[in-house]
């Protein structure tokens, strides 16, 4: 039987890293054209087929896919994460894999205890919804061998696959709107670094600010979250400034409900006196009264890449190249924000 030609095969005939020859044979940006058909040309030459097409041609294999996610993110509401591991399960289901859920609890995660479905060895693969913390995913991979996809955000320290919304030219395009709106006295509303989509989102907020000519100022970047609970605090946070500005960008929907509390308890009107904008097009029923502008997130498609990385990695094996994947979304006019 002949041998079967891996990426690293094509990589040393090339002259190139295993990377760039992923990124020519499925269609990705950073590969020059030249390089991309040399690529392509001698991959056939050699008789290389992606796994993919391997997969199609033989025998069809149903995988478990396990889907994680820490208690804080399911709380007592129809959560966003719910509606993300429930968009996960449908594409799954529909490429003929099947899905189990596990929650993390805090005091688990704390002790370092294994989950249930790695530790009895249930799944082939797994998905984390939603950040957590560093210390614990680095003992997930340690631990487990199995193959990870990171949704709705990304680790800098770990080399993984990740699928995120486009948090970065999201907020931008918010910030952006704000200002053809006449705003430009700008907040931003969001714990830095609590989550990376949360950082991503403020540095597309200070990139409109900084290219409409506005200084970020310190007192307009306000805190919304515990940064080791990751839980929203109203009380002691979300602390409206003495210099009010005109419009808050907050980091998500739910932060943005809370902030329109925050005002009319201040004897602020929403969006007569201030406007807020949020981000995913998700909140829970009953948090607020104004219908909020938004950014929504794309949760059909970032279930479907989820859910086709995994199986890359799975049918790949080694030869896979981790990568993150970024889902754009678009902009959902709505009744929180008024033309100054």
């Amino acid at each position: 039987m002949a041998k079967k030609v891996k990426l690293a095969d094509i990589a040393m005939r090339t002259g190139v890293s295993t990377v760039t020859v992923s990124k020519a044979l499925t269609g990705q940006k950073g590969v020059s054209e030249e390089m991309r058909e040399r690529i392509k040309k001698l991959a056939d030459e050699m008789g290389y087929v992606q796994p993919s097409k391997e997969r199609r041609t033989g025998p069809e294999r149903s995988y478990n896919i396990g889907l994680l996610v820490e208690e804080s993110y399911i709380d007592k509401y129809d959560s966003f994460y719910l509606q993300m591991y429930q968009k996960v399960a449908t594409k799954a289901m529909d490429a003929g894999c099947f899905t189990l859920m596990e929650v993390i609890d805090r005091q688990k995660e704390g002790a370092y205890v294994l989950p249930r479905l790695l530790r009895e060895q249930k799944v082939d693969g797994v998905v984390i919804l939603g950040k957590m913390p560093d210390a614990f995913l680095a003992f997930l991979q340690q631990q487990s061998p199995l193959p990870t996809v990171y949704m709705d955000f990304t680790d800098e320290g770990q080399e993984v696959d990740a699928v995120v919304s486009d948090s970065f030219y999201g907020a931008y395009q918010l910030t952006n709107y704000l200002f053809r709106m006449g705003h430009e006295r700008i907040a931003y509303v969001g714990t830095l670094l609590a989550t990376s989509s949360i950082t991503d989102r403020f540095l597309g907020y200070v990139k409109s600010m900084l290219e409409h000519g506005k200084k970020i100022r310190e007192d307009w970047v306000i805190d919304d979250r515990d940064v080791t609970s990751g839980y929203i605090d109203e009380v002691n946070l979300l602390k409206l400034p003495e210099d009010m500005p005109t419009a808050f960008v907050c980091n998500c929907d739910l932060t943005a409900g809370r902030m329109v509390n925050k005002l009319k308890e201040n004897g602020f009107r929403v969006p007569e006196d201030v406007s807020v904008v949020g981000y995913d097009n998700f909140i829970y029923p009953g948090i607020c009264d104004v219908e909020i502008t938004t950014y929504e997130v794309d949760l059909g498609r970032m279930a479907q890449c989820a859910v086709d990385v995994m199986l890359e990695k799975l049918q790949m094996g080694e030869e896979h190249v981790p990568s993150i994947h970024t889902v754009e979304g678009h902009m959902v006019m709505k009744d929180s924000v008024q033309a100054r």
